[in-house]
């Protein structure tokens, strides 16, 4: 496997085709704990998402993508910036598909993340950290008006 100059092991790079052509200017990078999406030419745009935040993986393949071996892969993301990112007429995109979801787990594990991290309000959660304890729930008969029973 290549690696970068900030040695990350780059796990797969594609960009993105046309028929079976790679002509574009969008390139994909994973790394061990990354996703890189490049974007543009003169103007170029770049993308950096954890995986540990991505939380679902959709495939879908057209039949000219089923001819041409293409498909696009949609990563929804919890992220307050964008809700998904879509990797557009990708080649082999089975084994990228499962490539990332292996990828996905080993960071979420790695970094000790589970599904609470995914459904709180709290910003530390979400870098593995733990996350402090709930409030107990109020005493029975307590009103929330402050009277009590």
């Amino acid at each position: 496997m290549a690696k970068n100059k900030f040695t990350e092991e780059i796990r797969w790079k594609d960009r993105k085709h046309w028929a079976w052509f790679p002509f574009s200017f969008t390139v994909y990078k994973l790394t061990t704990d990354r996703l890189y999406v490049q974007t543009g030419f003169l103007n170029t745009h770049y993308d950096e998402t954890l995986l540990y935040r991505i939380v679902d993986i959709c495939l879908s393949r057209t039949l000219a993508q089923k001819v041409f071996g293409t498909g696009t892969i949609t990563l929804s993301l919890k992220a307050d910036t964008q809700g998904s990112i879509v990797l557009k007429n990708i080649k082999n995109p089975m084994e990228v598909n499962r490539m990332l979801s292996l990828a996905i787990e080993e960071s979420r594990n790695q970094r000790g993340v589970v599904g609470r991290e995914f459904y709180t309000n709290d910003p530390v959660a979400h870098d593995g950290e733990e996350a402090p304890a709930p409030e107990e729930a109020p005493a029975e008969g307590y009103d929330f008006d402050g009277d009590q029973h």
